[in-house]
């Protein structure tokens, strides 16, 4: 299979995920009313304590990280629901590419990224949110933003692949995450976590997606809070790319080799 045979059957399975969108929305839900509700539970009940209107507007991009990182769970449940249901047994004998029919996922995946982004930008304008940085920068920050929603969404399809229900693709697809979102920048700076924490939080591929929201937004952190230090928060958008890319390079091999395992059975 050549490169744009399986760009060409990414596409297909891409648009019969968004059918199945389209026909049943309430799997969207989730997708539209989680940042919703971190918006009110983060930026209002605990917000007050840490900042008030100056920690809100720091919140959004810590928000749009987590927010992106949790959707990989919607990769992980869906695949898995479509290898259990037979779905990808009948793509086996089709000739498909077999890269073709996870890149569909991720790819129809990523339109729910773009509706939680959308959300999550609204309902950030909603509480005073704004950007102070040029068009360019704005609109380069929120490629980077669905580029590591692209790039996350092949974490969530390696859990699909390698769990044995989907009962288990949808606890482990949540079990990594709590850990490494809030062991990050996304809500305090990474400087105030104690001991090695604090080296986890600089370092984290979370951490660096917040930061470089915040740089490419123009929202600075309140002034109670200390400035994360360092190479990760001194070159965020770089760093931001750097750990995209690697992402997609390490998990999206492995999840096209658990698939290959998976048809040859």
């Amino acid at each position: 299979m050549t490169l744009m045979s399986s760009l060409r059957d990414g596409a297909i399975v891409a648009a019969r995920n968004f059918t199945n969108v389209r026909r049943t929305p309430g799997a969207l839900v989730t997708g539209v009313a989680q940042p919703v509700i971190f918006v009110l539970i983060i930026g209002f009940v605990f917000g007050g304590a840490l900042g008030g209107a100056e920690y809100r507007e720091f919140l959004i991009g810590g928000l749009l990280a987590q927010t992106l990182t949790f959707n990989s769970s919607f990769t992980a449940v869906y695949l898995s629901k479509d290898l259990h249901e037979g779905i990808v047994d009948r793509f086996r004998v089709l000739p498909m590419s077999r890269l073709g029919v996870i890149l569909g996922r991720t790819w129809s995946d990523l339109i729910t990224s773009v509706i939680s982004t959308a959300v999550l930008v609204i309902c950030g304008l909603l509480i005073g949110w704004r950007t102070s940085t040029d068009p360019f920068s704005v609109i380069l920050t929120f490629l980077i933003l669905l580029l590591y929603a692209f790039a996350i969404a092949w974490v969530g399809a390696v859990v699909a692949l390698t769990a044995r229900s989907v009962e288990v693709a949808q606890s482990l697809g949540l079990l990594w995450l709590f850990p490494v979102c809030f062991i990050s920048g996304a809500f305090v700076s990474a400087d105030a976590l104690p001991g090695p924490l604090r080296s986890i939080a600089e370092w984290n591929p979370v951490t660096a997606i917040a930061t470089m929201a915040r740089q490419g937004f123009g929202n600075t952190a309140p002034e109670n809070f200390s400035a994360a230090g360092g190479w990760p928060a001194e070159h965020a958008a770089l760093y931001a790319l750097l750990c995209s890319v690697t992402i997609i390079a390490v998990f999206a091999p492995i999840a096209v080799t658990q698939y290959r395992r998976i048809s040859n059975r």
